[in-house]
């Protein structure tokens, strides 16, 4: 791409090939979009596309024909012959775009290039209006597949206008492929009290969300939990008799136990019953003929109701066993099995025994990952498709700098080991906290990177054009203040659900959740051998607050940096037309803020520092503060709606009202 100096508009993801020319073309203001009826458009969508930011970006009014008697300034068709590859040597996706006085034309091989030419010219289009500049372009994805994962279980179930919104930016951007990730919160026949307040997701909503992302040219695959990821179902009456651990099913309800306890009892029969009826209900509602069965993170496997049957052969068999009986069952149906990578790689001998048709989806989130797991797997021969993260969940920020250096580490390890796509994970650990529209940088990044990994993009110049492409920054600093602005949470929500959640409501530490942090874990066995009893929760708590003393110290000098950002983003903001975007960050600086001080309050209650200190430490108020948390999470909810169904509103409520009670405690 040229330098700002000489251009105002981007591409993303950036084109491979593009020679822009001298001078520009004026569009008309009665012009006509001509489809090819072969590019197999039923609804002509591709062009109603163009019409409608036509519109948007200069007033005027276009019309759509197709057939060769029809004259058309834009021209959207399929080659007759094609000779450029694209970088994995098929076609697939390719396209040529060309902007020059006699008019605009499109062309490629299939639906899925004209599709993706389309997008670009539309992002031209919304930046520049009606007068475009004179280019060539000719352009290909890296990777075939290029997904987007989306949580849409363990807090926030989506909306279904709010999801196909989703769908129609990732069609923006070439996104081909959508998941959505389901515990929990689908209306399964006769699993009612496993969804149960949950707001769950239909097969109405379903087919007509399948319908909405086959038009916009993205593959929306199911994907279900059918073997770890049971926490809910597995702590009901009817089915907690399947889990490993039936005793602890009325424990009470914990994010962080959420994301560790949860695995099916394989060596009773009826687990294999269970999984496969929500295997065989829910692919019928997609038309997709791949199926992610998920298996991932089975902590729980062989320690519980499994334990007498792993000893005798073994974890990894007994879960290679019943991973490859579920890939079996769907093959024998036509389908194409995929599932979570992570156990599979830890005992690699299970890759052996993987079935010619299985991909395995290799998720790796540390932004300094190296490409030993991707190797590893390339090695063994086995298909995969390598999944880094938009770095967004446990917190109200998203971790800009993180997802950038998973994002473009991953894609270039897969592409060096042939990895057949890339599908960029969005989740939704400790109640879903994080905004899904936060994760707007992060998914740009993805699209970016799986259509070309090997490109040198700097981090900068990509907040820049996605400040321009997105949102209409004139300025091109919208998403580098979101980023500055990121950096400064020093207390987190997930600071703040581990602190809570460490009391166990008795009094003493909950352990499982003490196992979960660092700081603690180690110390839980040398705590009870010296003492010759439990932590208390105090005692948790206080090792905690003081583990964070110096992380801690940063929070005046955070604050008063993330309150400059936001002084300076507003009237970024204010001009970019978006009251969406603008509220969502808003309130999610406004909520970090909060946290930032509440950290503060919590370090100053644990005598982590004494309050009298001279600098910026300050006794806290702490009832003044519980009431702005109370208020805050008023104006949260309101923004959850925008976006969510209620589903699990009410525990991001809970959490944020028991700070506010811990708060005022203390304040005694």
């Amino acid at each position: 791409m040229a330098s700002e100096n000489t251009r105002k508009w981007a591409i993303i993801p950036e084109p491979n090939s593009m020679t822009v020319g001298e001078g520009t073309v004026l569009l008309p203001y009665a012009g006509r979009v001509n489809e090819s009826i072969a590019i197999g458009d039923g609804d002509f969508l591709l062009a109603h596309q163009l019409v409608a930011d036509i519109r948007s970006a200069t007033g005027t009014d276009w019309d759509i024909a197709t057939g060769d008697m029809w004259s058309g300034f834009i021209r959207l068709r399929i080659a007759d012959s094609w000779d450029f590859d694209s970088q994995d040597g098929g076609t697939a996706g390719a396209y040529t775009l060309t902007i020059n006085t006699d008019g605009i034309t499109i062309t490629s091989c299939d639906f899925e290039g004209v599709r993706n030419g389309v997008q670009t010219l539309r992002q031209l289009i919304r930046q520049n209006g009606a007068v475009l500049p004179v280019l060539q372009i000719e352009d290909a994805p890296a990777y075939r597949i290029r997904g987007y994962y989306l949580d849409a279980t363990r807090g926030r179930v989506p909306t279904l206008a709010w999801l196909k919104q989703w769908a129609d930016k990732l069609c923006l951007y070439k996104y081909n492929q959508l998941q959505l990730y389901i515990e929990h919160t689908f209306a399964f026949d006769g699993m009612s009290e496993t969804w149960r307040g949950s707001s769950p997701l239909t097969p109405a909503d379903t087919l007509e969300f399948d319908q909405y992302c086959a038009n916009l040219g993205i593959e929306l695959v199911p994907s279900v939990s059918t073997f770890g990821h049971q926490y809910v179902a597995m702590r009901t009456q009817e089915l907690r008799e399947l889990g490993e651990f039936p005793e602890d099913a009325d424990r009470p309800f914990s994010f962080i136990e959420r994301m560790r306890h949860h695995t099916l009892n394989v060596a009773d029969d009826r687990a294999f019953a269970f999984s496969a009826q929500l295997v065989d209900s829910y692919l019928q509602l997609f038309r997709s003929k791949r199926f992610n069965i998920c298996a991932d993170e089975t902590f729980d496997l062989g320690k519980g109701k499994s334990k007498q049957e792993a000893q005798r052969v073994g974890v990894a068999a007994l879960y290679a066993t019943y991973v490859g009986k579920l890939c079996e069952h769907l093959s024998q149906q036509g389908r194409e099995p995929m599932f979570w990578g992570d156990i599979a790689i830890e005992m690699p001998e299970i890759l052996e025994t993987l079935p010619n048709n299985v991909t395995l989806l290799n998720w790796q989130y540390e932004p300094e990952a190296t490409d030993e797991k991707i190797q590893l797997v390339a090695q063994a021969g086995a298909k995969q498709i390598v999944c880094p993260a938009v770095w967004g969940w446990n917190a109200l920020l998203p971790r800009i700098d993180d997802a950038w250096n998973n994002i473009a580490r991953i894609a270039r390890y897969g592409l060096d080991c042939g990895a057949e796509g890339m599908l960029v994970t969005d989740w939704g650990d400790f109640g879903h906290v994080n905004d899904p529209r936060m994760a707007v940088p992060g998914m740009i990044f993805g699209a970016q990177y799986a259509w070309n990994p090997a490109g040198d993009t700097a981090e900068n110049d990509l907040l820049e054009r996605i400040s321009r492409v997105e949102y209409g920054d004139c300025s091109a600093r919208f998403v580098a203040l979101l980023r500055n602005a990121s950096a400064q949470a020093v207390f987190t929500w997930r600071e703040l659900v581990e602190y809570l959640e460490l009391d166990d409501g008795t009094g003493n530490c909950n352990t499982d959740v003490a196992q979960t942090i660092p700081c603690l874990a180690d110390r839980l066995v040398d705590h009870l051998s010296d003492c010759g009893n439990a932590m208390t929760v105090r005692e948790a708590r206080n090792r905690m607050m003081r583990n964070m003393a110096t992380t801690i110290e940063r929070i005046p000098q955070a604050n008063r940096a993330l309150q400059q950002c936001m002084v300076d983003i507003a009237p970024i903001a204010a001009h970019m037309g978006n009251p969406g975007i603008t509220a969502a960050v808003r309130i999610a600086m406004e909520g970090q803020l909060l946290l930032n001080r509440v950290g503060f309050a919590l370090a100053e209650a644990h005598d982590v520092r004494d309050a009298h200190d001279a600098g910026d430490w300050r006794p806290s108020d702490y009832r003044a503060l519980a009431r702005e948390l109370e208020c805050w999470c008023e104006a949260y909810a309101k923004e959850w709606n925008a976006t969510s169904q209620p589903s699990e509103l009410h525990r991001i409520q809970e959490t944020v009202w028991k700070a506010a009670d811990e708060l005022r405690r203390i304040s005694k």
